[in-house]
């Protein structure tokens, strides 16, 4: 039986002095060794040694992945070089100008509406990936924890929709938009999104099935209405989800030359949106229609348009991850 510590004294084994306090906040809070004594350093773990045949795999599996990185940036830095060349040189297909104009960053905006074009891509994107992913979840919320008669079936003919070909609807969609007065407006690129997407509806049910049920129970015990345990409970841990769905709808609608065509292609050229825009410049400078062949402010409008959506994904990119990774999860 152990004799009890005299009222008074501390063992002095244990007395901390202030390098060795200094010692514990650095490290994971282990009691320090007795003075005088170090602490014996800790050995980094590793893995197990790589065979040959292993060592081998691994070089080969580092080529390829540097060969794949390759051939997807390859267009990109093909596109960045001929946006640095003059009008005679864009498809000579070198990797570095052999005369390099940078004044093509500065005619494009006299020779194109350019910032018009972005401003108007903008508002539509904004526009449309807010109200879809808003309405998306809205709906799919109901479908994963309200059970009412005929739940299933409806889903299912949300679902169904998916299987629709675009062209089934595009007349029936362009005669709405003309009886309500509003072709020639951004309206119909966006306006349809009010009414949320069968994709995004399936993709938010399935993230909202994997948040734990016991939370909407209590809430509802404790008197919490229909929205507020979707404001309060479901969205702040649905995040990922909800910026998965902004990004795709964002650039589904940055990229959206049909729609643009149908609806916009009757007005003037400051309200095109980008794709439109760009594609009215390569008949602009074609010459089999009248033009010079200044392609190389095409390559200059392609590579600005091309920059909002990578800083969007690049400050995305966690929760875009995260989305797609726990979107299929039930339960």
């Amino acid at each position: 039986m152990s004799s009890p510590i005299q009222p008074g004294r501390v063992q002095e084994a244990y007395v901390l002095t202030p390098e060795q306090a200094e010692e514990v906040e650095r490290t994971d809070g282990a009691t320090p060794p007795p003075a005088g004594e170090s602490r014996p350093r800790r050995r980094r773990e590793r893995g197990p040694a790589l065979s040959p045949l292993g060592r081998v795999l691994e070089v080969v599996r580092w080529v390829l992945l540097l060969v794949c990185s390759a051939l997807f940036l390859y267009p990109f830095a093909w596109l960045l070089a001929a946006s640095f060349k003059p009008r005679g040189e864009v498809f000579d297909n070198r990797l570095i100008p052999q005369t390099w104009v940078p004044e093509n960053y500065v005619q494009i905006f006299q020779e194109l509406p350019l910032l018009s074009w972005l401003g108007n891509s903008l508002l539509v994107a904004i526009l449309a990936a807010g109200l879809v992913t808003v309405s998306s979840s809205l709906v799919a919320f109901g479908f994963a924890y309200y059970r009412f008669p005929g739940r299933k079936v409806l889903f299912g003919v949300v679902l169904a929709t998916m299987m629709l070909p675009g062209a089934v609807t595009l007349v029936p969609s362009f005669l709405i938009w003309n009886q309500l007065g509003l072709v020639g407006t951004n309206v119909p690129l966006w306006g349809a999104n009010l009414f949320g997407s069968a994709f995004y509806i399936f993709l938010q049910r399935q993230f909202f099935l994997g948040l734990p049920k016991e939370l909407f129970e209590a809430a509802r015990i404790d008197g919490l209405n229909a929205w507020g345990q979707f404001w309060r409970i479901a969205f702040p841990l649905s995040v990922p989800s909800f910026v998965i769905v902004f990004l795709f709808e964002f650039q589904a609608s940055w990229n959206n030359l049909q729609g643009a065509l149908i609806y916009l292609n009757v007005g003037s050229a400051e309200g095109y949106t980008v794709p439109l825009g760009i594609a009215s410049a390569m008949t602009k400078y074609d010459p089999s229609t009248g033009g010079h062949g200044d392609y190389q402010y095409v390559m200059v409008a392609a590579l600005i348009v091309t920059l909002p959506m990578l800083i969007l994904f690049a400050f995305g990119q966690r929760s875009f991850i995260e989305g797609l990774a726990t979107s299929g999860r039930k339960g």
